[in-house]
This record gives C-alpha cells, sequence and structure tokens, in this order.
C-alpha cells in the first residue's frame, strides 16, 4: 500500500511538472505566406503577399554601339554632329537599363492596372567649339517612359499616343529618326477613354499635352522683320547664323489653352491590324513684338490624319510581318516629323565649287509675322517594314520612311526676306521647303531567349530646296568652328551604323 502511495504521488507530481512546463512553451508561429502564382494576367505575375494584387517586373539591359554618329540611333546632323570635321564623334556608345512595374488587381468594376517604366542611361558626350571641355565627363540620363493608371476603360498619365501605330517609328526595327508618323514611345501626359466593341474592333479617344513627349512642340516661328533681320536677333549677320542651322525665327507660342484631342479606331485581329487615326492641335502664339501692346495673330487649329496596315503571318514565313503607315498634317507637323526627330538640321559635306557646302532645314507648325495671321505648314509622309525570320535564331529586317515639308506662301515670303536679308540674292535662291528620306536594315541573332545581338545600317538623305552659294559674316557657325566663307547650298547624307547587345528580363 505504501509502494502503490508513492508510486501515484510521483505520476501526479510528473503531470504536473510537465503541465507547467507546457505552459511556458511559446505560441506555435503562423505559416510563412509565401509568393504565389498569379496566373490570371499571364506569366510572370505574382501575387503581393497579404493582398489580391498581382505584381510583374520586368525591363532590359542594353548595350550599343553606334558609328558615324552623335547621338543614340539620331541623325548626324547639328552640333557637333553634322560638322563633319574634327569635333564630330566617329563612334557613339551608350549602356542603359530599363526597368518596368505592373500591377493588377480585379474589382466590381474591372480591373484596376498601374503601370510605370523607367530607364537609367549613361552616354558618350559629344563636344563643340564653344565647350570643349565636355569629353571629360559622361552624360547620365534617367527617364520616365510610362507612368499611368487603367481603370474602367480610362488611361490617366504618361503613356504612348493612342495616335500612334503599335510599332511606333519601328515598322521593321530601325533607329529612332523615322519619319512619315507619329512616335510618342517615351510617352505623353494624357487622359485617354478606349471602348471594345468585340472582334478585335476598339475606339479610343484621348486629350494629349503635346509639350510633355519627348521633344516637346514643334516650331512656332514669329519671322517679323525688323531692322536687324529676324525677330529676336540683334543683326541680319546673327539672323543669318540662325538660319543656316535651320531657325527661321523665334519659336514664339504662348502658354498652354486646348490640349490635342486625338481620335482612333482599331481592328486587330488573326490577319493582322488596321487603324486609323486623328489629332487636333491649336496653334495658340505669343506676341507679335516684345510686348502685349504689339498684338498677336488669331488662334488657329491644325489637323493631322494617320493611317496603318500590318500583315502577319505571310507566306514567305511563319512570324515574318509587313508593317505599313501614311499621314497628312496641316500645322501638326509633330504628328509626320515624330518626337525623337530633331526640329532643326544642318549637316556640312564637300563642295567643288566653294569652301563647303551646306543643307539646313526648319520644321515648324506655322509661320507668323508683324500684322500677318499664323501661315500653317503641310507634310506628309509614308514609313514601312518588312521582317523575315530565317530561324528561331536569325531574323532580318528592312525598313524605308520618306516625308515632305511645304511652307505657305506667307511663311515662305517671310523667310526669304529674312534670307534675302542676310545673304543677299545674287547668287543663292530661297525655298525652305524640304524631304527627307531614310533607308536601311538589319539582323538580329537571338542565340537563347531573351537575348539579342543586332547589327542595324541605315542611311539618311537630305533633300532641301536651297540653291547657289552664300558668302559672308552670316555664314560663320562658331558652334561647329565653321569660319565666315562662301557656302554651296546643297542636299546632304548620312551613313550610319548601330550594334546592339539586349537582354530582357
Amino acid at each position: 500500500m505504501k509502494f502503490k502511495s508513492l508510486l501515484l504521488g510521483t505520476a501526479a507530481g510528473l503531470i504536473a511538472v510537465g503541465g507547467a512546463q507546457a505552459a511556458d512553451l511559446p505560441v506555435k508561429a503562423k505559416a510563412v505566406e509565401y509568393v504565389k502564382i498569379c496566373s490570371l494576367y499571364g506569366a510572370g505575375f505574382y501575387y503581393m503577399p497579404g493582398t489580391d494584387t498581382c505584381i510583374k517586373l520586368g525591363g532590359y539591359v542594353r548595350a550599343d554601339m553606334l558609328g558615324n554618329t552623335n547621338s543614340d540611333y539620331g541623325i548626324g546632323q547639328g552640333a557637333p554632329g553634322g560638322a563633319n570635321n574634327r569635333l564630330d564623334n566617329y563612334y557613339q556608345s551608350r549602356a542603359r537599363m530599363d526597368f518596368n512595374v505592373d500591377t493588377r488587381t480585379a474589382t466590381e468594376y474591372g480591373v484596376v492596372r498601374t503601370y510605370a517604366d523607367m530607364i537609367f542611361s549613361w552616354d558618350s558626350q559629344a563636344t563643340t567649339a564653344s565647350n570643349p571641355s565636355a569629353f571629360s565627363v559622361g552624360s547620365a540620363t534617367l527617364g520616365l517612359y510610362h507612368a499611368f493608371i487603367q481603370f474602367a476603360g480610362f488611361t490617366f498619365g504618361r503613356t504612348v499616343s493612342i495616335f500612334d501605330a503599335p510599332w511606333q517609328s519601328y515598322p521593321a526595327g530601325g533607329p529612332d529618326f523615322l519619319p512619315g508618323g507619329s512616335n510618342n514611345v517615351t510617352g505623353v501626359n494624357q487622359v485617354a477613354y478606349t471602348a471594345d466593341f468585340g472582334q478585335g474592333i476598339t475606339g479610343s479617344v484621348a486629350l494629349q499635352d503635346m509639350t510633355t513627349a519627348a521633344g516637346g512642340q514643334t516650331n512656332l516661328y514669329n519671322a517679323s522683320i525688323t531692322a536687324g533681320g529676324i525677330s529676336g536677333f540683334t543683326s541680319a549677320s546673327a539672323a543669318g547664323a540662325a538660319m543656316i542651322q535651320g531657325i527661321y525665327g523665334t519659336n514664339d507660342w504662348g502658354g498652354t489653352r486646348t490640349p490635342d484631342i486625338v481620335g482612333q479606331v482599331r481592328v486587330d485581329q488573326a490577319w493582322g491590324l488596321a487603324q486609323v487615326s486623328v489629332a487636333a492641335h491649336e496653334l495658340h502664339s505669343a506676341y507679335y513684338g516684345t510686348s502685349e501692346t504689339t498684338g498677336h495673330p488669331d488662334d488657329k487649329w491644325g489637323f493631322a490624319v494617320q493611317g496603318a496596315l500590318s500583315i502577319k503571318n505571310i507566306p514567305t514565313g511563319a512570324g515574318d510581318s509587313i508593317n505599313l503607315q501614311a499621314v497628312y498634317t496641316d500645322g501638326a507637323s509633330r504628328y509626320n516629323f515624330q518626337s525623337l526627330m530633331p526640329q532643326n538640321m544642318f549637316i556640312y559635306g564637300g563642295s567643288g565649287i566653294a569652301y563647303q557646302s551646306l543643307g539646313f532645314v526648319g520644321i515648324s507648325d506655322g509661320v507668323f509675322g508683324t500684322g500677318t495671321g499664323i501661315d500653317t505648314v503641310k507634310t506628309w509622309g509614308f514609313r514601312g517594314g518588312y521582317t523575315h525570320n530565317w530561324s528561331p535564331n536569325w531574323a532580318s529586317s528592312i525598313y524605308g520612311a520618306y516625308a515632305s515639308l511645304r511652307y505657305g506662301d506667307t511663311g515662305k515670303a517671310l523667310i526669304c526676306a529674312n534670307f534675302v536679308a542676310a545673304y543677299g540674292a545674287a547668287t543663292s535662291t530661297c525655298n525652305p521647303d524640304f524631304n527627307l528620306a531614310v533607308l536601311g536594315g538589319n539582323v538580329v541573332w537571338t542565340p537563347v531567349k531573351n537575348l539579342a545581338f543586332t547589327a542595324d545600317l541605315s542611311y539618311v538623305w537630305l533633300d532641301q530646296k536651297y540653291s547657289g552659294t552664300i558668302t559672308g559674316a552670316a555664314t560663320a557657325n562658331a558652334a561647329v568652328a565653321k569660319p565666315a566663307t562662301t557656302y554651296e547650298l546643297k542636299d546632304q547624307g548620312n551613313l550610319q551604323l548601330l550594334l546592339r547587345a539586349q537582354r530582357n528580363f
């Protein structure tokens, strides 16, 4: 009996001690919430832990090397690219990272989406005669190409224009400077609405702020004739030195009044795509002179119309495509000579009759002078490209573009009056109209998925309409070390090469 009592007492004591120890143990932690795949919106999306929002991260790293240009696949023109002397670069390089963030959340109103695309670049630096020390440092840049919210068919923020073709200005790859249609690949601030009618048919309208495009608005020239020549310059010599850089007067925009009104209808199906776009663009100038008492021309509306066609899976091979577009503008030149193109250009070359030859042009929406209205500038153009896939790892493309610009009678008279004041009329003929053509091709090798090596060769032809020779102090161009002497007014060309390595992620 004594042994039995002892055994029971010991067991009870052990149970009590064990219970006390169990009470002191920490509470078991909750299971870790691992990131889960979100299959609602395609590959690459994941649920953000603790939310019902899906997120996707992406972008690319790119390395470029270019020959015979002073920008990352821009026209070899201006200061110093158009100098064709010891100031211009024989090669140019760029390292770039692009990073984008895409989030989507399903709601009772449909999907709410946010998207942002940021770039970080380091470029070779150029130099000019007035800034020869620029080579001492490189050129680092940041950019925001997209930052928008989409909700119930609306888009608020920065993204490509609905006027653009889906391939922007790259119908088959190629450089940034193809004319023949709009290109806002780096984004433009806007509010847009898109309606989906089914069967791949959509319609969109937008209000967009063209002052926020990559190059802003093009020129609105005040070419008022003064005692010194072109408005805004102190002498005929200064005016002439500006004109041979494609600057035909003061770029004399007033403040913003109305955003561009843009519409688009698109059919996107298995065979390809067809799209028609229209845009209305208000021209609102500042004053004829330096104060409001000098008066101003009335506001005027310009417009642009563009058609685009893409044909996919053509008989030449799987994945092959043809992309085509054409545009007409009146007082809205940026929709043809697009946002990544320079709006004033000059290129020097050789000559058999003068010190050197020179081609220069200026792009604008309109021209006015004291007492005149705004004389709008008309343009037309087209671009296209064909891509052929030789194998899953090799593809090649050819592309071309052509655009023409014509000044009105009043605008041409104002510009040419200043031209004569600067250079005289005995040895030259004034005509600011011009054509611009680009032809090129590329080869792309993709050894593994999302890694591509590209070689792209293009030729630019500037068909300017001035003729004869110009001489005198007004011909000096200090930015590119050109002396005051005799120059032949002549068409110019430029051949460029791009070598690129790009890894998408």
